[in-house]
């Protein structure tokens, strides 16, 4: 069964006055029939608001749902067609394990004899591999067990749509990695399309056709899990995926040229000119995400000032501040010492001691798309991933490494350093026979492959 989502939405009334949580924003995608699909993205990312959207336990905002031909967005759960399976697999403590998966079976209509459901549920069992254990409790099963009886439970209706929430989270580590190679044989088997959610990078590029990597609600990228990996669209499903992480060195575009360290690594981009930080676009922002305090004492804060005769418009009066000893007058404005150089770090470490709550990532984000747009000289990230790296040369340039210390990871070395002159911190991942050639703390790795990025988090190259 084929499922779509059309410019589904689910938002959440914020507490006390705060804005409103866009859990998912306009989301739009097709899931395609008898696929195994990985909804994939940190904690908070709005995952399982889709499942349970698709289930029809979360009632969109806006947008719908369509299961093939038919629309079902305001369809109950009960009558979608869907089997769902909980992280905590809810199962009935007090039934067997063939009661537990026959249990939904009760209120299909036309009913179905005894001997029907028993038949089912070993059916069931078989495919999940736990038909000897149907007479059992759910206490005297393991976690991996209790787990397969959740989904025999769940296949026990025949479900158009298999929906997973985390349900591997529970496990320890080696039972998680049999139980998802168990979980890609069974949906191979029943041939259901199944949506499986995780935060858990390696699980879902393990076991998924197609993985959609999320972030604050919005979808970032949707494709098969190599392509994800080796063609990443933006910063951010760059860094999520990769176990180690990759690495991100800060570079800058300077009149056309990629400087590293404080050399020229890459010629061939668009830059030219200085951006203006004092752009009053970047105060609209901060004061749209809790900034306390007026224009004045922004620019004072960065070490301008703006004039006796500036004058500002104020939306509302600047409230009092108050003690146990009652009101005290408003924060003087006080010009801070000019900074050497203006820069977008320097203006963020001002902006969140006056209350705006922007992650510092978040506020790059805002900021970096003026300078995109400007095209001036400006900073941007490189990404190598720590298997990219080589000792011999390649067709990219040697990036210079301060060596910390060397790690033996089976088969394989890992280098720990730092880039010479930019300071981020740098893991090398190279055969270990080659250890040998790893001399003295100064060494030049050559990357097989470079990632580059704006500061925005747009993908350059």
């Amino acid at each position: 069964m084929e499922v779509r989502l059309v410019n589904l939405s689910k938002h959440f009334p914020g507490r006390k006055g705060a804005p409103v949580v866009k859990a998912v924003d306009n989301m739009t995608l097709t899931i395609p029939d008898g696929t195994f699909v990985g909804l994939l993205g940190p904690s908070g990312c709005g995952k399982s608001t889709t499942l349970y959207m698709i289930a029809g336990l979360h009632e969109p905002t806006e947008g719908a749902i369509w299961f093939g031909d038919k629309e079902v967005t305001d369809v109950p759960p009960e009558n979608r067609g869907i089997g769902l399976v909980f992280q905590n697999y809810a199962l009935y403590p007090h039934f067997t394990v063939r009661q537990n998966i026959t249990f939904p079976l009760e209120n299909v209509r036309p009913r179905l004899s005894k001997q029907e459901m028993e038949n089912i549920a070993q059916e069931c069992a078989n495919i999940v591999d736990i038909g000897q254990l149907l007479d059992r409790k759910p206490k005297e099963l393991s976690g991996g067990q209790q787990q397969r009886v959740a989904i025999a439970r769940a296949l026990a209706k025949r479900p158009q749509v298999l929906l997973l929430d985390e349900p591997l989270s529970n496990l320890d580590a080696r039972l998680r990695l049999q139980t998802r190679e168990e979980l890609k044989r069974i949906q191979r088997l029943s041939n259901v399309t199944t949506v499986f959610v995780t935060h858990d990078q390696e699980e879902a590029m393990s076991i998924s056709d197609q993985i959609v990597v999320m972030k604050k609600g919005v979808i970032h990228q949707v494709d098969e899990p190599q392509t994800v990996y080796e063609e990443p669209v933006d910063l951010f499903v760059t860094k999520f995926l990769g176990s180690p992480a990759i690495n991100i060195f800060k570079g800058e575009l300077v009149n056309g040229a990629l400087m590293l360290g404080g050399k020229k690594y890459l010629d061939g981009f668009k830059s030219k000119g200085e951006f203006d930080l004092l752009d009053e676009r970047i105060f609209d922002i901060v004061k749209a995400n809790g900034y306390r305090a007026t224009k004045r004492h922004y620019y004072a804060d960065l070490g301008v000032d703006l004039g006796e005769g500036e004058t500002e418009q104020v939306v509302e009066e600047p409230k009092k501040k108050f003690s146990l000893f009652g009101a005290k007058k408003e924060e003087p404005v006080v010009l801070a010492e000019k900074p050497e150089k203006l820069t977008i770090e320097v203006i963020y470490d001002a902006v969140i001691r006056r209350g705006c709550y922007l992650e510092e990532e978040e506020f790059n984000e805002l900021v970096g798309k003026f300078l995109v747009e400007a095209k001036t000289n400006r900073p941007i990230y490189i990404g190598v991933r720590p298997e990219s790296f080589s000792l011999d040369k390649t067709d990219n340039p040697p990036v210079d490494v301060e060596v910390d210390y060397v790690e033996h990871i089976g088969r394989d070395i890992s280098i720990v350093g730092r880039v010479s002159g930019e300071g981020s911190k740098l893991r090398a991942i190279i055969p270990a026979e080659l250890r040998t050639r790893v001399k003295g703390t100064k060494i030049k790795l050559y990357p097989k492959r470079v990632y580059l990025f704006e500061l925005s988090g747009e993908r350059i190259k």
